[in-house]
């Protein structure tokens, strides 16, 4: 029974390495897009995740407080347009937050079979 509970316990440990951040479905949402472009409009990002103004805004506001987005605002045809790009500090917290996801999942699969 002892090596049952230390294989559980083991199989958590990537738990710990997660990001609390990007632990929001939206958040993590965010982060995987902007990791795949350099840059992507806030009416872009409203268009592909389906948010409210509010909500994608309220979001969006905590990655860039944690320093994980810069965001550039300009002006199209008279029009306010807020860019939204990961920073390197952002990368690399999905990158490590990726690889705790995956060490849980992989643990996870693993008790399953047993």
């Amino acid at each position: 029974m002892a090596g049952r509970e230390s294989g559980e316990i083991e199989s958590l440990a990537g738990i710990a390495d997660l990001d609390r951040l990007l632990e929001h479905r939206l958040r993590l949402a965010l982060a995987v897009l902007l990791a795949r472009h350099e840059a992507l409009s806030f009416a872009r990002l409203k268009e592909v995740t389906g948010e409210t103004d509010g909500n994608l805004g309220a979001n969006l506001r905590k990655l860039e407080e944690a320093g994980y987005l810069a965001v550039r605002k300009e002006f199209a045809d008279r029009k306010p347009v807020s860019w939204y790009a990961l920073t390197a500090a952002g990368r690399a917290a999905l990158k490590k937050h990726l690889a705790a996801l995956s060490r849980v999942v992989a643990g996870a699969a693993g008790s399953i079979g047993t």
